[in-house]
């Protein structure tokens, strides 16, 4: 049987807002947040999160400083806008409702049947 992937589909549909919202909790460093999201299963290396990073800062939902950090290295933190605090709730408002809707169209889980 061929399987499919659906998981990396949704993931790059969710990666921007999972972004702005653990971005929102406090400014990040990007190793911090590469570790977060792939310990969630929400991205497969830190060289896809940083695109990401790029385009949220061009929109303005973004900023970011760069910090020495204890151990002497520059660390590149990123800090939520107002702009990215109000993306973030539109994103948050319509994920919950497309969660819903899927929700309300899949059928329940299916049990396997053994084949004689």
């Amino acid at each position: 049987m061929n399987e499919r992937d659906f998981g990396t589909q949704l993931r790059k549909g969710v990666v921007e807002g999972c972004v702005l919202a653990v971005v929102n909790q406090e400014p990040t460093h990007g190793w911090e947040l590469a570790r977060v999201l792939q310990d969630q299963g929400l991205i497969g290396s830190v060289g896809t999160l940083y695109p990401v990073l790029t385009r949220l800062e061009k929109a303005g939902e973004l900023v970011s400083r760069e910090q020495i950090a204890e151990s002497g290295r520059r660390r590149r933190y990123y800090s939520i806008t107002p702009a990215g605090r109000a993306s973030l709730a539109q994103f948050t408002s319509q994920w919950r409702e497309f969660v819903a809707n899927v929700s309300a169209v899949l059928p329940e889980p299916m049990q396997r049947q053994e084949q004689p």
